[in-house]
């Protein structure tokens, strides 16, 4: 059983700074009878920022624009309440940290194909 889990391990895709993604997350709430329920939840937004590597501690930052103020992310990428990651776009950046991004850069940023 337990060589069972291991070799259930996540498949985490290739994510670089200038990808657009989709982060499925399972999130617990409790309602006022004290009910626990579980609902999966997504934030999309652009990648910013990948730490660490493939290291146990990797993350990821994720940002997006929700009417008109910026949100960001930090996803740690070995979450077990993150059951799925969905690459939607890919730009592209010359940087590994698109940190100037938050202070509203006016041009746009070019698509590259996804494969």
């Amino acid at each position: 059983m337990a060589e069972e889990k291991k070799s259930e391990k996540k498949k985490i895709p290739e994510i670089k700074p200038g990808m657009t993604v989709r982060i499925f997350q399972k999130i617990k709430e409790q309602n006022i009878k004290g009910e626990e329920k579980e609902r999966t939840q997504y934030f999309e937004g652009m990648v910013i920022a990948k730490k660490h590597g493939k290291e146990k501690g990797a993350t990821i930052t994720v940002r997006k624009v929700s009417d008109g103020v910026g949100v960001e992310k930090i996803f740690p990428l070995n979450l077990p309440t993150i059951e799925k990651i969905e690459i939607k776009k890919q730009e592209k950046v010359r940087r590994a940290k698109l940190y100037f991004l938050r202070k509203g850069y006016k041009k746009k940023l070019k698509e590259k194909k996804v494969s």
